[in-house]
């Protein structure tokens, strides 16, 4: 295994030239580069401090084993909330780490979701089952089955579901704010 390969790649990662990781390790840019370039070897307690302010640890540096993002979810892993308005599912367990927050929505006839007050980010949302009423600050939009919305969260926000039969759709807010 080559160190001097993995702390360039590291160092790169996060975006740091040589010498502002040596500043950050009270170490030399010379010294760094002879690292990289496996003309020297650094101490373990030089090493430690390498990659402290790399962002990582002695064992995951030199843990060969990468680990892997979950990509796929199934339906026992999502997170259900039923109210007497709607039944919400998040489609992605933990999401309010992540950038965005997908989540399943069936909202019952004559039903609305809880007021979402302005907050920084964007809202989609596309409309699988029924019909529903997009209300942004003062406007109401009607988004039928087969559509989708877009729009700045910047207002107070809610959807309604002004007809006869349970409306289900995606909502996708970014960043998370369920």
């Amino acid at each position: 295994m080559e160190i001097g390969e993995k702390i360039r790649d590291l160092r790169l990662y996060c975006d740091l030239t040589q010498e502002e990781l040596a500043d950050r390790c009270e170490l030399t840019k010379g010294y760094i580069s002879q690292l990289e370039n496996d003309l020297t070897s650094p101490s373990i307690a030089t090493l430690i401090d390498i990659l402290s302010a790399l962002g990582t640890d002695l064992k995951e540096f030199f843990s060969d084993i990468e680990k892997e993002e979950k990509l796929c979810f199934s339906k026992n892993e999502f997170i259900e909330k039923k109210t007497d308005e709607y039944v919400l599912n998040w489609l992605v367990p933990n999401a309010q780490k992540n950038t965005m927050e997908p989540t399943h929505i069936k909202l019952f006839a004559g039903k609305s979701t809880d007021e979402d007050f302005p907050h920084e980010g964007e809202e989609f949302g596309f409309v699988i089952k029924g019909e529903i009423t997009l209300v942004v600050g003062k406007r109401k939009i009607k988004v039928k089955k087969g559509e989708s919305f877009y729009f700045s969260a910047n207002k107070v926000h809610k959807i309604m579901n002004n007809g006869k039969v349970d409306a289900e759709f995606i909502w996708v807010s970014s960043p998370p704010s369920f």
